[in-house]
């Protein structure tokens, strides 16, 4: 599929096409206007709609919170838009770019797709933000905010050889939870913890992070690690046979696509499109490369996985712990396990992505029962019995 954007003004690509070839990520030059609009527009909402917006949704709330919890709210309604907006455009490429759809599985590694390469532009236009941010007030939210940074856009930026195009819209997915990890940080903020909405959000969260983080990304990481050996082998293969001669997979990784089997001239681009960077990915993939995806791939796997097992915990602590007077297990069981749950993933994942600060915990029960800050903000949570 074509980029849906138009393609950046002659001058901006002659002043960024001599440094994205000499970086080897040449299909930059296509997408750089997007990369910058993008910053642009969460810089945007951080500095001035957040700012302006908040007071007057949440005249009760916002106004009230401290400086350093102020910053934080802002980041998280970037989060927030950004989540939203990206996971419906990488749904919508999923569903709607043939091209893509038509690759093999050489192309999967190395074609070009200018729909999903602008998944990839807005996906590095956040990092640079989340990088200015977490760069700025690094001493607020720390370095492991600017780590993350500094790693997503760098393994985004990587994707610009173009390299493993196909699956950026697939990997976007992940973020299919975020929305609700923000809406239930949001929630604590507006004094409405333990609430039905919390919960029913709750219930979205931990449904929505298991089945797009563990099941899907499980099952995708497999595949790319398959696509990639793929292309390693080629490479090596090309590498021992090539002697003298530079090595030239290029005949070997894509299909011939002259148009034939297309109705409109908008095809035929598209289907052309797909080995647009040939000339750059035609001494294969280098094997630090494949090294890199999968050590990043590994580690986030992991960090799910990490994430999961505290929820885990959560749970089982709330399991173990004694229900309120007046309640029978069950229904303690039904209101607050979801919550805890829920909440201990948002402290986890969000003490990594978006920098929440230690000193602004949650005011939920994670351990044995509703903590006094709960009972404070919604009176209906009842005080735990006592052993």
């Amino acid at each position: 599929m074509i980029d849906p954007i138009p393609p950046p003004p002659r001058w901006l690509r002659d002043l960024v096409e001599p440094w994205a070839v000499q970086l080897n990520i040449p299909a930059v030059t296509d997408h750089v206007h997007e990369i910058i609009a993008a910053f642009a527009f969460y810089q945007f909402i951080h500095s001035y709609l957040s700012p302006w917006l908040s007071p007057r949704l949440f005249p009760r709330h916002y106004p009230n919170l401290n400086k350093r919890t102020k910053l934080n709210w802002d980041v998280h309604v970037v989060s927030l838009i950004q989540s939203v907006l990206i996971n419906a455009v990488a749904l919508w490429v999923m569903f709607t770019d043939n091209e893509r759809k038509s690759m093999s599985t050489a192309e999967r590694v190395y074609g070009y797709s200018g729909a999903c390469a602008f998944i990839s532009a807005l996906a590095a236009g956040y990092f640079i933000y989340d990088l200015y941010v977490s760069t700025v007030y690094v001493k607020i939210f720390g370095i492991g905010m600017l780590f993350h940074a500094v790693s997503a856009l760098w393994v985004f930026s990587l994707g610009f050889r173009p390299f493993l195009h196909f699956y950026s819209p697939v990997f976007i997915l992940y973020e299919l939870s975020s929305p609700f990890l923000n809406i239930h940080w949001f929630l604590d903020k507006v004094n409405m913890t333990g609430s039905k909405l919390q919960w029913y959000n709750g219930m979205l969260l931990l449904i929505v992070f298991f089945c797009c983080r563990l099941i899907w990304g499980t099952w995708q990481s497999a595949a790319v690690y398959k696509d990639m050996w793929y292309a390693l082998k080629q490479t090596w293969s090309a590498s021992d046979s090539a002697a003298l001669n530079p090595v030239d997979i290029t005949a070997d990784v894509f299909q011939i696509r002259d148009g034939s089997m297309c109705v409109n001239e908008a095809c035929a681009r598209a289907q052309a499109e797909i080995s647009k960077f040939s000339k750059y990915t035609a001494g294969g993939v280098p094997t630090w490369l494949v090294v890199t995806y999968v050590v990043s791939n590994v580690v986030l796997n992991g960090l799910n996985y990490y994430w999961f097992t505290k929820m885990i915990d959560a749970v089982v602590k709330r399991f173990r712990a004694p229900a309120p007077a007046g309640k029978t297990k069950e229904e303690e069981l039904k209101q607050d396990v979801v919550i805890e749950a829920a909440t201990k993933l948002e402290q986890e994942e969000g003490a990594f992505t978006t920098g929440d600060l230690a000193s602004e915990k949650i005011a939920s029960a994670v351990d044995v029962g509703p903590s006094e800050e709960l009972r404070k903000r919604n009176p209906n949570v009842p005080t735990a019995a006592r052993s």
